[in-house]
Formats: structure tokens, C-alpha cells, sequence
């Protein structure tokens, strides 16, 4: 099968991966792009996993303003200068910024939300389930289960991303981190809707 060399360089340029493993990928999808790219994102988030260890002193603070009711200040970092002007980050930075405004997250991360808020989480859903009759030998996986539902809705690197819901905010990052070689972190961000207190 012949494989269509602009859709080698397109899904390298979405997983951060080789060109042949690239055309491996498409070889072995038998030309599927959307399943290569599925299987080439796990093996770029990888090679992302691996830079995630590096400092990151750069990076810009971006904004979003929607229909002059909702703001958001956004810090992003990133290895070097040289990453923090590029086209790709500024587009991440806007992406991030756009979606915080959208979907308010609480939290940044799971690391952030405290243990004092988890344990009374697991004690309001513990007490839903008894309430609701659910076996007692299940009712810690229906906890366990909620709460990581709970995460997922409120912590922003948790959260489907709002243009593509198929990845989550954090996976979305680690695609720009192997498109642009960088350790990128999402350092803070700050949300601000008209009328809002506090």
C-alpha cells in the first residue's frame, strides 16, 4: 500500500514522533490516519513524559476575553525563549486561556485539590450509596468511581479538552510538548466573570 507522504509529515507534526514511525503507524493502520494518529499519540505522549522533568523558565501569560463578561489570565511555561514566541505556543496558550473561560475549572490539578476536600467527598458519596441500597462489598469501587468523575469535571488538566473532547486538557499539552521539543506546564490561571464575588 502506498502511503501519502503528506500524511506522514501531518501525524509527525501531531505526535512529535519520526517520519518512519510515522509511516509505520499509517502502514499499519492501512492508511486509517485517525487510528495511526491514535496509537502515535500514546508513543509522542511518551516522548513527552520524558521532557517533563525538564525546568521551564519561560513562557508567557496570556488572555482571553469573552464577549467583554469573562477574562482569563493564563501563565504558561516552557523551556526557552525561543519555544515561548513561537506560533504553536501562543496558539496552546489561547487554546488553554479559550477553555478555562468555557469550562471554570476549580482546580489545576488532582495534586491540587486537598486531602481534607477528598475525604469529605468520599464520605457525602459513601453515604449517597448506603442511602441508595447499594451492596456494602461495592461501595468503596462506586466511591473510588465518583470521585475520580468529580476530578475529572473539576480539575482543568483532567477536564475533555473543549475543542476535543476525545483528550483531556493535560494530553492536550503533552501533543505541544512533543511538537515543540519543551518541557510546557501549566503554571496558574485566573478567572474573572462579570457581576462575580470573591
Amino acid at each position: 500500500m502506498s502511503i501519502d507522504i503528506k500524511e506522514v509529515k501531518r501525524l509527525r507534526g501531531l505526535t512529535g514522533v519520526g517520519m518512519t514511525d510515522a509511516k509505520k503507524a499509517l502502514e499499519a493502520s492501512k492508511g486509517d490516519f485517525d487510528k495511526a494518529l491514535k496509537e502515535m499519540r500514546q508513543k509522542g505522549l511518551t516522548k513527552a513524559d520524558k521532557r517533563s522533568e525538564r525546568e521551564v523558565r519561560a513562557g508567557v501569560i496570556g488572555t482571553y476575553n469573552h464577549d467583554n463578561r469573562i477574562g482569563v489570565l493564563v501563565e504558561i511555561n516552557c523551556e526557552t525563549d525561543f519555544v515561548a514566541r513561537n506560533e504553536l505556543f501562543a496558539q496552546l496558550v489561547k487554546d488553554i486561556a479559550m477553555h478555562v473561560a468555557a469550562l471554570d475549572p476549580e482546580y489545576l490539578s488532582k495534586a491540587d485539590v486537598s486531602s481534607d476536600v477528598q475525604q469529605n467527598l468520599r464520605r457525602e458519596f459513601s453515604a449517597k450509596a448506603k442511602n441508595e441500597g447499594k451492596p456494602a462489598d461495592i461501595i468503596d469501587k462506586i466511591v473510588d468511581g465518583q470521585i475520580e468523575k468529580y476530578l475529572a469535571e473539576k480539575c482543568l488538566l483532567e477536564q475533555p479538552f473543549v475543542k476535543n473532547p476525545d483528550q483531556t486538557v493535560g494530553e492536550y499539552v503533552k501533543e505541544y510538548v512533543a511538537k515543540l521539543g519543551e518541557n510546557i506546564v501549566i503554571r496558574r490561571y485566573a478567572r474573572f466573570a462579570l457581576g462575580e464575588v470573591g
